[in-house]
């Protein structure tokens, strides 16, 4: 042993992660932040595979993609420490690790008809137009349908909002379905409200005899404090358990619904089915399909535990062994599946369940996820099998000072009890593996203003940079919106950052500009468009001049641009930039509907200078995004539907800083960070409120003994409803709990330092006030309070000084670059045949159609590790390409022809050593990798297959090559084909600026592979 070997401090849960180990025990591990549960789980799979005949016998389910390729590439890694050299290439391809919506997608396609899908459906991962079409179905006005009717009367006839509450219900199916598949009677709902009121009188008679809602009326005062001038309620003063009590009581919920409220529900209850079916309807009609249907189908796939599908019986004799990774997120029909997968297992019959994860990081209840679930495994076992409880405690991550303080503060913030019905989890504290570091571990810093609070978020950020150049750093946010002051007092600070998935589309003022642009080349009568086209830079008209040329007209503000009247009346310099865009337009506006709207757009915005316009280069990649939308959203010139693409760009997410190095700062959202870590972790806007959310169409809630509270949403211009409201507000406690969680996972991503920062208000005599109860701050006023400095002078509630509004044009000098030479072309003499064949010219377009699927479902399996990918998968996939070929152009005659040609490229991808090994877990893996370089003055943009390092670390560059060869001497044309890409490929080496590159071709249809050196 080694003298680093035998400082290591003890591992101090070493003896429960021995015991995890056992292959013939079932475990529920409980793993907080920090203490490596995927290594534990890859420890107990290479465990698994000593133990069993096939290695499919074991099953490993992740949530995410990206998790399954993490731990089958650790499984990979750590295959030659349990098995011979030679058996690892027979088993490595076997293994099964994969997300639980490739689980379910499988199961369905072994049982199409009990799944009732019959052809597999494509899976959309955003669902809402599909949802929105059965809303509108399902309303739709026929004879007989008075449940519509019904509802839209109660909601003031307003079909838009109707169509909105009945679609967001759809997308939640999977959690009321259950309970209102079959709809309960008026008598066993109102037995739930009476139930839950005894309840809450029963606690509170627990702290004090005389508890009644008379008594808690007579002791507290509206906000819910004791009465000062009743002596009763001084006397009970300290008792913080009793007020919480008697404060339940004043909000207990009716105990019968009026008839009207009953006419409601019964009325919405009979109309969610049929929106059900009408959503089933749309599926069936679309070819597609979301996650919950997909999660529905395979749990109907399996059957009932006493009546089991042939699919669950061979099931039930192939697999020995189901690890669940992020146990905390599974959501209901996940638990219903992994329930239906173990349904007559019997205690030691040598097959397990090994379910590891944390309840403290459960986050994801607007995914569904219910923490309630990992805490009725760790009670009552999952279905037929009993679970052992394990709870690690070693912290791997943070330094000791972060550990002592999360054990401290958390107690306080997370709840003392646990309680399946509101999700409540107390803190379970952990033990710091590594000493504590240099300098205060965790800070406060509660500040007067926002832009105080963006400023020190700066100043930490520069300070952490120089104590540790090397290290990582990461601001971490409840919701995007905190980062408002943020984010523009970096950029004048000159911080690079990359912001992940913060920053949407739409907001970007390129997208705007182009999104204006597209709307007035596509309608002249938009005048808004029309108007937002000459405000912005490349025209730069003022408000004053925009009144002038457009205001008191009834012609279209491009019927103003060409009166010269009104052109008259502004300046020579606003003339001079409105002549310039007109001249533009009048070339644009010739060529409408003719050709494509995407090339007249980017037409348009070159002509104008759009470019230019751009702060960076990430700029122009997010023009590039929108414009590729666009050509998505255009059917014969023109836009199919407006309010698609711009829904779309409140969806897309603008890319990060595309020339941010390693050493950029990390801007996302907690959620988004879990499962990272970073050196430094910066969190302001700890008080800011949560987001609002919007109400649902019913409420309800699962209580104990299956009861159920139900209550539907309030008449349009109608008081509050009492039962809407405390079913509601049990929500927002179960939301409130969460916020706790969501807390605690970003403190526990620090490694060295930890920053809080938020900003607090004052009383009259300049003692810091209480932050509000639903922000994080709140949670942890307790803690915080104390780093609060008291202000000399009160500070009002007056409203921020709004920024000023620059107007951002071009210089009166501009001008645009001067175009490149043009391309030179000289005809070939008569005689003289062209040298080189262009690649898909055998069958011209349909070709190339073919190669651009390829390309993409190639990504797709390279995204997924090829985890879930069989044969029989992609064979079922025909129907699929061949209706996306016909999409992009393809004829009907031809589709069936070019998919099937599709599949066998990726079959034989699939079940090719090199194509497995190319499209296989590797690092820094990137697949459709887009890359601009500039050379000399021209940009150049590519596009990389598949870029990776492989175990040695050498990076490769591999391109796909869709080509096909028909004569005998396939090496002959490979080394051709090697020639003829050689420079390409040089081109992408010297884009990532890695000359010591291997770089490859594959050819899917041959399984060809040519590789050398850049």
């Amino acid at each position: 042993m080694s003298a680093g070997e035998k400082a290591r401090p003890p591992v101090a849960d070493a003896g429960e992660r021995a015991r995890a180990l056992d292959p013939g025990c079932s475990f529920i591990v409980q793993a907080p932040a920090g203490s490596g549960k995927t290594e534990l789980l890859v420890q107990r799979y290479l465990r698994l595979l000593t133990t069993v005949e096939r290695p499919e016998e074991i099953l490993a389910i992740t949530f995410t993609r990206k998790a399954a390729a993490e731990m089958k590439g650790r499984v990979l890694k750590g295959l030659p420490s349990v098995l011979e050299p030679g058996a690892i290439a027979d088993i490595a391809p076997r293994l099964r690790v994969q997300t639980i919506d490739a689980l379910c997608a499988a199961l369905t396609r072994q049982m199409p008809v009990t799944a009732r899908f019959g052809a597999q459906p494509e899976i959309v991962d955003d669902a809402r137009e599909l949802y929105q079409e059965a809303a509108r179905r399902a309303l739709a006005l026929e004879p007989g349908n008075a449940p519509a009717e019904h509802l839209l009367a109660h909601l003031d006839n307003n079909v838009d909002t109707a169509r909105a509450l009945l679609a967001a219900m759809l997308a939640r199916r999977d959690q009321w379905l259950r309970k209102t598949g079959r709809a309960p009677s008026r008598v066993e709902l109102e037995s739930a409200f009476a139930a839950e009121r005894e309840r809450l009188i029963a606690r509170a008679r627990e702290l004090h005899p005389a508890a009644s809602e008379q008594f808690a009326a007579d002791m507290l005062t509206q906000k819910l404090t004791w009465r000062k001038k009743n002596a009763t309620a001084q006397a009970l003063e300290g008792n913080e358990p009793l007020r919480l009590a008697l404060a339940a009581l004043l909000a207990l919920p009716p105990a019968a619904y009026t008839d009207a409220q009953w006419e409601t529900l019964n009325a919405m209850l009979e109309l969610l089915p049929r929106a059900v079916a009408q959503l089933m309807l749309v599926f069936a009609e679309r070819g597609q399909a979301d996650f919950t249907e997909i999660a529905q189908g395979a749990v109907r796939a399996l059957g009932q535990p006493d009546a089991p599908t042939d699919l669950l019986l061979s099931l039930d004799v192939r697999i020995k062994h189901i690890l669940v990774d992020e146990f905390q997120d599974t959501s209901i029909s996940q638990w219903e599946l992994l329930e239906r997968l173990t349904a007559g297992w019997q205690p030691d019959d040598g097959r397990s369940v090994f379910a590891v994860g944390d309840p403290m990081q459960s986050i994801y209840r607007f995914r569904e996820a219910e923490v309630a679930l990992f805490l009725r495994a760790r009670h009552r076992g999952l279905g037929s099998v009993s679970l052992e409880s394990l709870r690690l405690t070693t912290n791997f991550r943070s330094q000791a000072g972060i550990v002592d303080w999360v054990n401290t503060t958390f107690p306080q913030v997370l709840p003392g009890e646990e309680d399946e019905i509101s999700g409540a989890v107390p803190y379970s504290p952990s033990i710091a593996h590594h000493p504590p570091g240099d300098g205060e571990a965790v800070r406060w810093h509660l500040l007067d203003t926002r832009g105080d609070e963006a400023e020190r978020v700066v100043e930490l950020a520069r300070d952490a940079r120089a104590k540790n150049p090397q290290g990582s750093i990461a601001i971490l946010v409840r919701n995007r919106s905190h980062l408002d002051h943020i984010v523009p007092e970096l950029k004048t600070a000159g911080l690079r950052y990359r912001a992940v998935e913060i920053e949407r589309l739409g907001e970007k003022q390129v997208v705007q500009d182009l999104y204006a642009l597209t709307r007035a080349l596509s309608h002249p009568a938009d005048s808004v468009a029309w108007l937002a086209v000459l405000r912005a830079p490349w025209c730069g008209l003022t408000p004053i001049e925009l009144a002038a040329l457009a205001e008191g007209s009834r012609s279209t503000v491009w019927e103003a641009m060409r009166d010269e009247a009104r052109v008259a009346r502004l300046d020579h310099d606003a003339r001079r930039r409105l002549a310039r865009v007109r001249s533009v337009f009048e070339i644009a506006l010739a060529q409408r509907l003719r050709g494509n709207l995407r090339d007249r757009v980017e037409g348009a915005w070159l002509a104008l200078g759009g470019p230019a316009c751009c702060d960076d280069p990430t700029e122009l990649e997010d023009a590039e995004i929108y414009l590729d939308e666009l050509a998505a959203n255009e059917d014969a010139g023109d836009l199919i539907d407006h309010g698609v693409l711009e829904a779309r760009l409140t969806e897309l997410y603008a890319l990060p800083d595309t020339a941010a190095g390693d050493d950029a700062i990390e801007i996302m959202t907690v959620h988004k960070a879990k499962g990272l870590e970073f050196d430094t972790v910066i969190m302001p806007g700890l008080d800011r409120r949560p987001r609002g959310n919007e109400p649902p169409l019913i409420v309800w809630k699962a209580l104990a003994d299956d009861a159920l509270l139900l209550a539907p949403i309030r008449e349009a211009g109608a008081e509050k409803d009492a039962a809407y409201e405390y079913v509601r507000n049990l929500e927002r406690e179960a939301e409130d709990i969460e916020a706790g969680r969501l807390f605690y996972v970003a403190a526990t991503r620090a490694v060295a330092h930890l920053h809080l920062l938020g900003c607090t208000k004052c009383d009259h005599d300049g003692s810091a006030k209480a932050p509000a109860k639903r922000t994080l701050l709140g949670k942890a006023w307790a803690v915080a309070a104390q780093y609060a400095a008291p202000a000399q002078v009160a500070l009002t509630d007056t409203p921020a000084e709004m920024p000023p509004q620059l107007l951002k044009r071009f210089a009166d000098d501009f001008k645009l670059p001067p175009l490149p030479p043009p391309a030179r072309w000289l005809a070939p003499a008569a005689d003289q045949k062209d040298s080189e064949v262009i690649e898909f010219s055998w069958a011209s377009e349909t070709a190339r159609h073919i190669g651009t699927v390829v390309h993409r479902w190639l990504q797709r399996l390279a995204d997924d590790a090829l985890a879930g990918w069989t044969t029989e998968r992609i064979e079922n996939m025909q129907p699929l390409l061949a209706r996306e070929l016909e999409r992009r152009g393809v004829r009907p005659a031809e589709c069936k022809e070019a998919a099937a040609r599709a599949v066998r490229a990726l079959v034989q991808t699939l079940n090719d050593e090199r194509g497995r090994w190319l499209l296989g877990p590797r690092a820094d893996a990137r697949s459709e990798y887009r890359v601009r370089r500039l050379v000399g003055t021209v940009m150049h943009r590519y596009v990389m297959d598949r870029v990776f390092r492989d175990e040695q670390g050498t990076r490769w560059i591999a391109d796909y090559k869709t080509s096909s060869h028909e004569g005998s001497d396939v090496d002959a044309f490979l080394d051709r084909e090697r020639i003829r890409y050689e420079a390409q490929l040089a081109r992408y080496a010297a884009a990532l600026d890695s000359p010591h590159t291997r770089l490859g071709l594959y050819f899917p249809l041959l399984a060809g592979w040519r590789e050398w050196e850049s």
